[in-house]
């Protein structure tokens, strides 16, 4: 892989609760001014745009870029559930990298509602062989099914099961999570919680209780990666270069029955482990990360599966407060998921601007000490797992 492709730009706008949010276009539009302004270039300098959403009709990334401008380049819509954000800055990345285009645009958004139904029942799910593989080892849950909460939930259940802990350690991730969100002006919830509080929230399904789950929200994130040589060229800003990145989705080992591999272990350990291979840096040398904590299970998970620590091991990571300030690893400064907020589309390129700000020393009052290599993990289930590895270079 190439050292060439730099993250020129970045920018995003505060997440809100979903349904009091501007519309998608307002949203994605602002986001992209602000990654434009951050690399000091107009729209009529990208060639090539990539924007990630779920929510929405077919072109709404044009409805959104033309609220910019209308400068007749190529505009790719993706989606690939909650890892379209990273999957869109996957594809301008690439597209940098080949030579094709010396600059393009990320940009992902979601306006969200609180209670977004399945479109097309009569069509099969995709994720109809995830739900079986559960049932298949716990059984129908007691009224209906409740939603992405199923698979990690059971995630969890099988941990505890497996490894005997105390399923309340859970609950110090959300703790944790909120505390750093409270320094992040981008995040829609930064009042600090108890375990007392988190575990008194109502049940969802397993160990997970409502404020183990992120909450459906609404915003938008925006990156603009170029060539080092085109950064040179026009005296862009090229001290954050993208070092490694892989995008990995399910093997049959998804299917047998082992939940955290339902969940996207297996996938997440292979992307990785192709990123420490590509960068020749490794998970002992990452001091800030931004991973997909969706559900705090599914961030103790990842704990392991990107290498943070051994498996069977995370409790300790969490209870010795290794994933924290002081720490070993600084895990999700912006509050994650989890109290900043998911609107998916936008969440992996929030990851990324979080992770810039990191690497270039301006995250305020969430900036960690030393940060010279920063890691972002970004995982939709059906699946697509991308996890990437920013690097700080001398401009």
């Amino acid at each position: 892989m190439s050292e060439n492709v730099v993250v020129a730009g970045v920018g995003m706008i505060p997440f809100t609760k979903a349904g009091r949010s501007e519309s998608y276009d307002v949203m994605g539009a602002k986001a992209t001014r602000r990654a434009l302004a951050d690399a000091g270039i107009d729209l009529t300098d990208v060639q090539q745009a990539y924007v990630g959403y779920i929510y929405g009709d077919s072109t709404a990334g044009q409805k959104a870029l033309y609220q910019v401008g209308r400068t007749g380049m190529p505009i790719v819509n993706v989606n690939n559930n909650c890892s379209s954000g990273s999957s869109a800055l996957f594809l301008a990345r690439q597209a940098v990298e080949s030579g094709a285009v010396d600059v393009a645009l990320a940009l992902g958004f979601e306006q969200m509602e609180p209670n977004v139904e399945g479109r097309w029942p009569e069509r099969p799910h995709p994720l109809e062989d995830f739900v079986k593989v559960v049932l298949g080892k716990y059984g129908m849950p007691e009224g209906p099914l409740p939603g992405a909460a199923l698979f990690f939930g059971a995630a969890g259940n099988q941990y505890v099961e497996e490894h005997g802990i105390d399923p309340k350690v859970f609950a110090n991730i959300t703790v944790k999570n909120r505390r750093h969100a409270a320094n992040n002006p981008y995040a829609v919830f930064r009042d600090p919680l108890t375990v007392e509080e988190v575990l008194g929230s109502r049940t969802i399904y397993g160990p997970l209780t409502k404020f183990q789950c992120c909450p459906p929200s609404s915003g938008a994130a925006a990156a603009v990666v170029v060539s080092k040589e085109y950064a040179k060229k026009h005296g862009l800003r090229a001290d954050v270069e993208i070092a490694a990145q892989a995008l990995v989705t399910d093997t049959p080992s998804t299917f047998e029955g082992d939940m955290k591999r339902l969940v996207g272990f297996d996938m997440t350990a292979t992307a990785a482990k192709q990123v420490y291979e590509k960068s020749g840096i490794g998970p002992e040398d990452v001091r800030v990360a931004e991973v997909h904590d969706c559900f705090t299970t599914h961030e103790f998970l990842i704990y392991e599966s990107i290498g943070f620590t051994p498996e069977g091991t995370a409790e300790k990571f969490v209870v010795d407060g290794q994933g924290t300030y002081g720490g070993q690893v600084v895990v999700n400064p912006s509050g994650g998921l989890i109290a900043k907020g998911h609107p998916i589309g936008a969440t992996g390129l929030a990851q990324c601007a979080e992770l810039v700000w990191q690497l270039r020393g301006a995250a305020e009052g969430r900036q960690v000490d030393g940060v010279h290599v920063a890691l972002q993990h970004n995982l939709g289930l059906g699946g697509a797992a991308v996890v990437t590895l920013y690097r700080k270079v001398d401009a």
